[in-house]
């Protein structure tokens, strides 16, 4: 296996979780330093490829062929729960969220007053992805499509991968913060 190229090891810091733009603030410096300005223009960004792509997984189920059993009436009600799970789950926690909340706010310097618990985050860790995965999964199903189903999988694997940098990196995001916190409150009673 060939080595990475040093510009592309430069864009995560896998000893740290670090992303590149965390440290060094591109989006934030191409938005004339307004960190919510570039947050929103990554939330615009995030939310037009999440349409294409939904747009290119429906129009390359349509072309697959249909496995019988799939096209069951009670299959189709499954996907039709799923679908609605699936939605749920995302809506209700980009509600909970917020734009900035949902669209990576905290890498940008952006963060919760307090992590939220409620629902949905009271019934899954990563209620965006597995949202998400079930209304791809729903979708597949819905038109019977085989391959849906291995790219559901795929998807939840990505997502998968994903979560075991995202999760530690937020983390540490806020740990950052509350020891900031601490040592603020620490300084101010020094000084009383």
């Amino acid at each position: 296996m060939a080595p990475l190229d040093p510009s592309v090891t430069k864009l995560v810091d896998l000893n740290q979780k670090s992303l590149y733009k965390y440290r060094n603030k591109t989006l934030t410096k191409l938005f004339g330093g307004h960190s919510q300005a570039a947050c929103y223009g990554l939330a615009l960004t995030i939310f037009s490829l999440g349409l294409v792509r939904d747009f290119l997984y429906e129009r390359a189920l349509r072309h697959q062929p249909s496995y019988p059993l799939l096209e069951l009436d009670e299959v189709k009600y499954l996907a039709y729960g799923l679908i609605a799970v699936g939605n749920i789950l995302v809506l209700s926690s980009t509600w909970a969220l917020g734009i900035t909340g949902t669209f990576l706010g905290d890498y940008f310097g952006i963060l919760m007053d307090d992590i939220i618990t409620g629902f949905p985050f009271n019934i899954t860790d990563a209620p965006m992805y597995n949202g998400s995965t079930c209304s791809f999964l729903g979708t597949a199903l819905l038109y019977g499509k085989p391959a849906g189903i291995l790219l559901t999988a795929w998807v939840f694997v990505v997502y998968q991968i994903a979560l075991t940098y995202e999760n530690p990196f937020t983390a540490e995001i806020y740990a950052k913060r509350e020891r900031e916190r601490a040592a603020a409150k620490t300084d101010s009673k020094k000084s009383q």
